[in-house]
């Protein structure tokens, strides 16, 4: 009973000739489906935008590049009387400490930073002893 059967028999359509049993069971010239075929292939390309950071500015120069005139900077130290100074001022005064009381004007640790760019003196970060 050659022919009957669900698999295509020797000699019949989809079913390799003898000696070609390594080869593809496609019509010559056809493409597998599933691969493009002489089409390009595409490239995905990620651009990463830069990221901000967030710099931390304490009592010491930071090292950053200015927002106003993109230079590479380490910054400026400017010291303000700020709130600590004034509290310290008249927790002294309160307490009779009438001499030393303005001391905290004259003591750098007390006072509030202000970092500024070297080179436009444009104000970069400001550092406030109380928060």
């Amino acid at each position: 009973m050659q022919g009957q059967g669900p698999y295509p028999q020797q000699g019949q359509p989809g079913y390799p000739p003898p000696g070609q049993q390594g080869q593809p069971m496609y019509p010559q010239g056809q493409p597998q489906q599933g691969y493009p075929q002489g089409q390009p292939q595409t490239q995905t390309v990620v651009v990463q935008q830069p990221m901000i950071v967030n710099q931390v500015f304490r009592e010491s120069p930071v090292r950053m590049q200015c927002p106003a005139c993109r230079a590479d900077i380490v910054t400026a130290l400017n010291y303000d009387t700020g709130m600590l100074v004034w509290i310290l001022f008249g927790v002294m005064c309160i307490f009779g400490f009438w001499i030393c009381c303005f001391i905290p004007f004259c003591v750098d640790a007390c006072k509030d930073v202000t970092h500024t760019c070297p080179n436009c003196q444009h104000m970069v970060g400001k550092y406030s002893r109380l928060g």
